[in-house]
């Protein structure tokens, strides 16, 4: 069995080879189960997530003639895994390798929802960003600027106002776009100061190749210079890296 196929099985994710994998993810209260209610219809079952008293919600659409399967991630600020929804959010995004990320945001308070955009786009490229409630922002005259704001971000973003439907198809065909390779997301690199940055750069250099296939090194060198002995536990718990113990080492050491 395939390791991408593999591991979306432990997540609950039935294995479909003609089936593309979408996450939806977002910060409490932007809409987002309006939006996945309204992509997927009765289409939709729920649990919980492996080990976790965390609710899981997935179901189906189509566009484009090919089946999707919407993963319903649960609503969190952040993703450095501070909380059971944090971790269950993070992990699906690092280990399940999803063929898409939508990231749900309130066109009201746009700003405060970036922060999670951005954390997303450092663990996956194919992200589509969608500003939801984008009826309520006009009528507190509030204008979202969408062209610059994919520019800025490099990924597609769509307007959409879930109640109503607005923007729901156009969303359907950003995703679908994303996922055949039509529309390639560039997404924007946080850039830290130089201290950071050549710590980044060094630590990336010794990350194992088996496991840079696996993860976005950037992404994990991050995390070691955190200190987040959180991810290498799960690292451990998803993939089975001979040169572990050798990574293990060199995070001990890893500058702060």
């Amino acid at each position: 069995m395939p390791l991408a196929t593999e591991l979306r099985e432990r997540f609950n994710i039935p294995p479909d080879p003609d089936a593309a994998v979408i996450a939806l993810a977002g910060n409490p209260n932007t809409g987002k189960s309006t939006i996945f209610n309204a992509l997927t219809g009765l289409k939709q079952h729920t649990g919980n997530w492996p080990g976790k008293t965390v609710l899981q919600a997935q179901g189906t659409f189509h566009s484009g003639g090919k089946r999707y399967i919407l993963v319903d991630l649960p609503g969190t600020y952040s993703l450095l895994a501070n909380s059971a929804e944090e971790m269950v959010a993070r992990n699906f995004l690092c280990f399940a390798r999803p063929d898409a990320t939508v990231v749900v945001t309130d066109a009201t308070c746009l700003e405060r929802n970036l922060n999670l955009v951005l954390q997303v786009m450092e663990i996956t490229g194919r992200v589509i960003v969608c500003v939801n409630f984008i009826d309520e922002a006009r009528r507190k005259n509030i204008f979202i600027d969408v062209d610059c704001l994919t520019r800025e971000l490099g990924v597609p973003v769509v307007i959409t106002a879930a109640r109503s439907g607005l923007g729901l198809k156009e969303l359907k065909a950003g995703i679908d776009a994303v996922v055949r390779g039509q529309i390639v997301p560039t997404p924007r690199r946080m850039v830290y100061d130089p201290d950071i940055e050549d710590a980044v750069a060094q630590v990336e250099q010794q990350i194992p190749g088996e496991i840079k296939e696996l993860i976005n090194a950037r992404w994990l060198a991050l995390r070691i210079i955190d200190h987040d002995r959180n991810t290498f536990d799960n690292i451990r718990q998803y993939f089975e890296v001979p040169e572990w113990g050798v990574l293990r080492e060199r995070y001990k050491y890893c500058p702060t």
